[in-house]
């Protein structure tokens, strides 16, 4: 299953890339969870799809979304990590992948981690991109750890190559925008996609985590796609 493609302008030098922008599990496939779970963010990143739509328009960049939940199979993880196809998330069970025999376990890889994977190398060969910008979306706290409080709106992630993200951090900081600095995920533990297709190229990515319940709506959407346009372009060119 090949990710969903938004076509952009190659001269925009920007190429953005969502792991988590669908909660659809194909009907052959049982997770045996409450169906109301798909509407969480143990499925899904709340708001990257539309956000992500928003900022292609406005930077003139291509995408590359995700077209399956990561309940099925997370595709920001590697593709040999237990994680790939999750036993549990957020506290809830998920029975269809547990004891997942071996074969299916294969073949859920070949059917939509590889595909996606294969698609962004296409993407990055024919496009040429400066900067990957990888979007994400977080939630306010965990619902199997409510007292975390995460008073981010907005998270930049890296891993060793930190050259989009000490460009990106001052710019939000300087628009009044609450930043983690890699908070709150560490993109030294979990980044599994742009360490495969950024830092493994050696092509800097900026990675953002919005806080979800900003981007919930069509107002919070119009609203991040205003802020995060120009800071996506001021990271671009101060790169170089």
């Amino acid at each position: 299953m090949n990710p969903k493609l938004i076509e952009g302008d190659a001269r925009s030098g920007l190429l953005i890339i969502v792991d988590h922008a669908s909660n659809h599990v194909p009907e052959d496939i049982a997770l045996g969870i409450d169906p109301a779970l798909l509407t969480q963010h143990m499925a899904i990143d709340i708001g990257t799809e539309a956000l992500c739509g928003l900022l292609a328009a406005e930077l003139s960049a291509s995408a590359l979304l995700a077209t399956v939940s990561r309940l099925v199979i997370d595709l920001n993880r590697e593709e040999d990590v237990p994680g790939l196809i999750p036993h549990a998330s957020d506290g809830h069970a998920i029975p269809g992948n547990a004891d997942l025999p071996a074969e299916a376990r294969a073949g859920r890889i070949e059917r939509f981690w590889r595909p996606y994977h294969a698609a962004i190398d296409r993407a990055i060969a024919e496009l040429n991109p400066r900067m990957l910008v990888s979007l994400h979306s977080f939630t306010p706290r965990l619902t199997s750890d409510p007292d975390q409080q995460r008073p981010w709106e907005i998270g930049v992630l890296y891993n060793q190559d930190e050259r989009a993200a000490r460009a990106a951090i001052p710019l939000l900081e300087a628009a009044g925008i609450a930043t983690g600095d890699n908070f709150p995920y560490s993109g030294k533990i979990l980044n599994a996609t742009m360490n495969r297709h950024g830092e493994g190229r050696g092509l800097p990515y900026l990675g953002l985590e919005v806080r979800q319940d900003l981007i919930a709506d069509a107002d919070g959407i119009a609203r991040w796609g205003a802020i995060l346009a120009p800071i996506i372009a001021g990271t671009r060119d101060r790169l170089g």
